[in-house]
Order: structure tokens, then sequence, then C-alpha cells
């Protein structure tokens, strides 16, 4: 396994922190990720006047790692505007998990570098939805875990 430079990705996170649009809770978010081809990937997150249609930092992320080739996250880090170590909410819980699965490493604020299956238990995935028959549209073959 690739070694993880967590002082990189903090400052990676802290630098997209910094260009976040958060005007109406003023609690901005950055977040970087590593990717197992050794790419870097970030996002900020981005309020909007009508509060639900804001976007989380970890989908800004996410959206970053698909426009520049798609892959599987390794690690993420996430800060708050103080620049502390934050936890990812449920939704971006789930976000992360489909796109890093089980062996994702997540670093928590009191517990350091965790891996998903520590952040979110028995988590649902795309293999979840096979197990059911899930959609004829999808081919499970190609998806991550």
């Amino acid at each position: 396994m690739r070694e993880i430079d967590w002082k990189q990705l903090e400052a990676l996170a802290i630098e997209a922190m910094g260009t976040a649009y958060a005007p109406y809770s003023g609690y901005p978010v950055g977040v970087a990720g590593l990717t197992a081809d050794g790419r870097l990937v970030s996002g900020c997150n981005v309020e909007n006047a009508s509060t639900g249609l804001g976007t989380c930092a970890e989908n800004g992320m996410v959206s970053s790692l698909i426009r520049t080739g798609g892959g599987r996250l390794v690690a993420v880090y996430c800060v708050n505007g103080n620049e502390e170590v934050v936890v990812p909410c449920g939704r971006c819980r789930q976000v992360l998990y489909e796109h890093g699965g089980p062996e994702l490493q997540v670093y928590m604020p009191e517990a350091g570098p965790q891996p998903m299956t520590y952040v979110l238990p028995e988590a649902f995935g795309p293999r979840s939805l096979q197990e059911y028959g899930g959609s004829a549209d999808v081919d499970y073959s190609e998806t991550i875990f």
C-alpha cells in the first residue's frame, strides 16, 4: 500500500477550505484525498441561499476525482474553518464509501486514520444492490466494491 502523507493532505484540505463559499452557515469546509494511482484531489463546500441545494466539500472532491480520471480514493482528510480535522457528515460518508470502499482511510479527530469500516460500519454500497437484483442498467462488475 502507498505511504500516506497526512500532512500533505491536511495542507491541501486547508487550501481547499480557504476557497469555500459558506456565507449562510459561516462554516467553511475543505477536504483532500489521495487516489490509488497517486493523484491528489480536493473540494470545498458551496452553499446556496435555498440551504438544501448546498454541496458538501466531499462531493466536490469526488467530482474532481471523476473529472480527473476516476479511480479509488485511499485516504481523506477534512477540515473546518479553524483548520481542525472534522468528521464527514453521514451523507458524505456514504459518498466516500462508494468511491473508496471499506479500506479507505479517513483521518478522524480523536482516533487518527481509520478505515471506512470504522467510519461507516456495515456500509451499504453497490454490492448491496447486486445481492437483491439491483438495476438491470448497472454493470456491477465495474463497481469498485
